[in-house]
């Protein structure tokens, strides 16, 4: 029976972090089955869903403060259940406007008002063409067991965002 552990790791960049991490998951026999890395600054995050038997799990988990202290990370893990089946229904959302403060925090606050979960989320900043102002960009997929159509959401977020002066796409999955 598999078991599932989720690492969550954060340290200075530098190559070779994953093929390292990868290669003791590897040889412990685990699996890793979702990942999400970022450079974010000169900080290295990353976050691993791995699978394993119970004796791969735990020998991983003995062997994160050894891989903590060679990697220079700081490393944080937790069992946890197997993958939630698919859900009714996912969408891609993706929201522009010129950058300031509050944009995630208004768009996540929308989703959690409608009871959305937000899968993944993903923001960037970039200067404009020609202006050289700062836009924003936010990418990230949801998941719900409702029917999107039945709660009309694509008219609902392209509400939300006309009233907050934001460029909104809804797309379904």
């Amino acid at each position: 029976m598999s078991q599932y552990l989720v690492i969550s790791a954060l340290g200075q960049d530098k190559p070779g972090i994953v093929e390292q991490l990868s290669k003791v998951i590897l040889e412990l026999g685990g699996n890793i089955i979702e990942s999400r890395m970022s450079i974010l600054g000169g900080e290295f995050a990353l976050m691993l869903l791995i699978s394993g038997d119970t004796a791969t799990i735990e020998d991983l988990q003995q062997q994160l403060t050894a891989l903590e202290q060679r990697l220079s990370l700081t490393i944080i893990s937790r069992v946890t259940q197997e993958p939630l089946a698919a859900p009714l229904q996912s969408a891609h959302i993706h929201v522009s406007a010129m950058d300031h403060p509050g944009i995630v925090h208004r768009v996540t606050e929308f989703f959690s008002q409608q009871q959305i979960n937000i899968k993944s989320l993903e923001t960037t900043t970039s200067p404009a063409p020609h202006t050289g102002s700062p836009m924003f960009s936010l990418e990230a997929e949801l998941q719900t067991s409702r029917s999107l159509k039945e709660m009309a959401l694509a008219e609902k977020f392209g509400e939300f965002c006309e009233q907050l002066g934001l460029d909104g796409e809804l797309t379904t999955l």
